[in-house]
């Protein structure tokens, strides 16, 4: 782990999308934060330990689904597969397909393995399974604002976790996607899909992918007004589904009303012309019960 020393930073930012928005001074103390994402191998070792079966392995609960049909409620994951022909990006749908069997063990499918990838970052995990990791090591997850603070290495207001422009000395800083998203990825990063952790420089603090790679979970609700925090007041939000608190935001562009978390740092899925947002200020509502095959999480201590 990596120590990140306590102190003010600019948070979110006025020039890309709205929920960054506004720019504000956040102060957080110091606390310690895993060096990369929880890879394969580690959260091998909490599932061996515990036997934990993870979100994507157990079949939904039908009450969670009222009026699914039953045969719809299948085991799996949401796995990214690249439109063969070009099309535009108003329809996920295009790109992205539920997949029985896709977990974090069969990161494509149930024929994928994920034999060589050791030290790549887990995906295919929801928040529960990352909480229940982080519990099992003795640590929890990071708030938003202590994710973003460590993203930006104290480097304060820059765009990007490692400055201010897109490259460095003609160099590529993470993996993300090169090309027109979603049918053409030029792999100029060497990865069309997760890399290692750790094979792109680390930032200021010493932390590796803090920009692209795997999208990382935080602990906050997410709401579209940043500066809202976990706000326990309905009067300007719908009422949360499934007799959660009222304390846990619901992104009312989810007609589902399934309560969502804030994802930081963006993935290799990320492009200039489509989820800019592999940037500190960048934000991500993500519904509590999703995996997909680009969202992980690290985990911090503190004091």
């Amino acid at each position: 782990m990596v120590w990140i020393p306590g102190g003010a930073y600019t948070a979110g930012s006025a020039e890309f999308y709205p929920e960054e928005r506004p720019p504000r001074r956040v102060r957080v103390e110091g606390f310690w934060m895993d060096a990369h994402h929880v890879t394969n191998e580690q959260f091998g070792e909490f599932v061996d330990e515990t036997g934990y079966t993870t979100l994507a392995e157990r079949p939904p609960n039908p009450e969670d689904y009222p009026g699914v049909p039953s045969e719809d409620l299948i085991t799996g994951s949401a796995v990214f597969q690249k439109p063969k022909r070009p099309v535009g990006p108003q329809n996920p749908n295009q790109w992205w397909k539920y997949v029985s069997g896709a977990d974090w063990r069969h990161p494509l499918g149930p024929d994928s393995s994920i034999d060589d990838l050791s030290d790549h970052p887990v995906v295919h995990v929801a928040y529960e399974d990352a909480v229940a990791y982080a519990e099992w090591a003795g640590k929890t997850l990071p708030t938003e604002a202590q994710w973003e603070r460590a993203a930006r290495g104290g480097l304060d207001a820059k765009p990007f976790v490692w400055g201010d422009d897109h490259t460095v000395d003609g160099k590529l800083m993470a993996n993300t996607w090169q090309g027109h998203f979603p049918y053409e990825n030029t792999c100029l990063d060497g990865y069309d899909r997760t890399s290692p952790v750790g094979a792109f420089p680390a930032n200021e603090f010493g932390l590796f992918d803090m920009a692209g790679n795997a999208w990382q979970w935080t602990r906050d609700w997410y709401h579209d007004d940043p500066t809202a925090g976990t706000s326990t007041s309905s009067c300007c939000g719908p009422t949360t589904p499934r007799g959660v608190s009222e304390e846990q935001s619901v992104d009312p562009r989810d007609p589902t009303g399934i309560p969502r978390k804030v994802l930081k740092g963006g993935s290799h899925l990320c492009a200039p012309n489509y989820c800019f947002r592999y940037r500190p200020a960048a934000r991500y509502p993500e519904p509590v019960d999703t995996s997909t095959s680009h969202v992980g999480f690290r985990c911090i201590v503190e004091p």
